[in-house]
């Protein structure tokens, strides 16, 4: 089982970080992006995923009906189960399919090294979401092949019973509602401390802020833990949450497979993740004889200017290997897999080519009160989030920092909220002013 995003694995939630030395050279010297574009559809082209559930059914029925499209096309998949690490090094080879989903260790000044370029962002974004998601200097290289929104995964009916039948517009009403919760016997926050990667949801929450310059602006502050910016208003809930005893008593011991049950059945009422969850959560009440109609996706309790807001954004993306010898048949089955398979839809996720209807839980999401937004990613400052986060040694984007926060929060390490945020801004101010001079 896919222990991260489950329609494609883990993706935008993690910021990348630059590729080890030593893997910069897997592109080798061929610089043709010709055959992106150009020649005959036809031939066999490899196709890596990280969906290793659905490589040997669901993806090969795609697969026969593309083959039927374009007669004398063979596609085959390759799963792969730690694909960041794996494909990573698969990269640094030099030998890594005809089309993959870009891994997340890839900077972006680093793209153009092991894609093709797919045009111009100016001229897909007429086309797509998410299209500057995985761009440098005006050329995309990948494109999403569904997207998500950030929120929260409720069980309604828990939060009913605790007297919440909206979500909470501000942090200290949403904190108040937990401990209403709480007092229904259910665990009103699960952290899933221990497989760590969920942690990072609290990352994903830039949009609500409603600052479409915000991916721009953020590496140019140097104190982002300070009163009233992004990462005070998301990390102190997180410590707050904890620091209240509203979340599970013991981090050390969660489990995400475990925890999917748990929010179906009522015994857990809230988490922080994406809306690719909503359908696995249903999925596990149906499984368990709970209703799946308990289960709902709740926007990040804050708001601008009187609403909430949240961000959209895409999952993996899609790329055409620079190394591919097929890649004209290669961005054929890129393209039509995007526009014309249905997959998007399938996995109840936002599909990337604009005008076609988003999913049914996404419907009910809007309906109470969140305008998504889709952030565009940095220009002047590109790259320098990343850079930032190398320098300081913060994985913002990831898990261990604020899982010493939460052992803060619970008292298992020294300090206390102000102390720690006073150390991250530290860190961050001083690696900050180094990349920024």
């Amino acid at each position: 089982m896919i222990n991260r995003r489950h329609f494609l694995g883990l993706g935008a939630a993690a910021t990348s970080l630059a590729l080890l030395a030593g893997c910069t050279g897997g592109a080798g010297g061929d610089d043709d992006s010709s055959g992106a574009s150009g020649g005959s559809i036809t031939g066999e082209i490899t196709v890596l995923t990280n969906r290793t559930d659905l490589a040997e059914t669901t993806l090969p029925a795609y697969a026969k009906k593309f083959e039927v499209k374009y007669p004398g096309t063979k596609v085959s998949f390759e799963a792969v189960t730690n694909y960041e690490g794996d494909v990573t090094t698969q990269l640094s080879s030099g030998d890594y399919g005809d089309v993959l989903l870009i891994p997340n260790t890839v900077a972006v000044d680093q793209l153009g090294q092991f894609f093709e370029s797919l045009g111009t962002t100016d001229e897909l974004k007429a086309k797509y979401r998410f299209v500057d998601e995985k761009a440098f200097d005006s050329q995309v290289y990948g494109l999403s092949l569904g997207g998500v929104a950030n929120g929260l995964v409720v069980n309604k009916r828990v939060w009913q019973q605790a007297g919440v039948t909206a979500p909470p517009k501000t942090t200290e009403e949403f904190l108040a509602g937990l401990a209403k919760v709480k007092a229904t016997g259910a665990v009103p926050f699960y952290t899933n401390y221990k497989d760590g990667w969920p942690l990072s949801f609290f990352n994903s929450q830039r949009a609500i802020v409603a600052d479409p310059a915000i991916n721009d602006k953020f590496p140019a502050d140097p104190s982002p833990w300070q009163p009233g910016k992004i990462e005070y208003v998301t990390d102190g809930l997180l410590f707050d949450i904890v620091r209240a005893g509203l979340s599970e008593k013991d981090p050390l011991t969660t489990n995400w497979e475990a925890s999917k049950p748990m929010i179906a059945t009522g015994k857990v009422a809230t988490m922080l993740l994406g809306s690719w969850a909503v359908p696995q959560m249903k999925d596990a009440a149906e499984a368990a004889g709970a209703n799946p109609d308990d289960i709902a996706f709740w926007p990040f309790p804050y708001q601008t200017g009187g609403k909430f807001h949240a961000r959209i954004e895409g999952d993996y993306k899609a790329a055409v290997s620079k190394s591919s010898d097929n890649k004209t048949t290669a961005r054929a089955w890129l393209d039509w897999f995007v526009n014309e398979s249905g997959f998007a839809a399938d996995q109840e996720a936002i599909p990337p080519a604009i005008g076609q209807p988003l999913p049914a839980s996404l419907k009910a999401f809007q309906d109470t009160g969140v305008e998504l937004l889709e952030l565009p990613a940095a220009t002047t400052n590109a790259g320098k989030e990343d850079e930032i986060i190398k320098e300081s040694e913060i994985d913002l984007a990831g898990n261990i920092y604020r899982q010493k926060l939460v052992d803060i929060a619970r008292g298992a390490a020294k300090g206390d909220k102000d102390s720690y945020f006073a150390e991250l801004n530290k860190r961050w101010s001083e690696a900050q002013a180094r990349i920024m001079k």
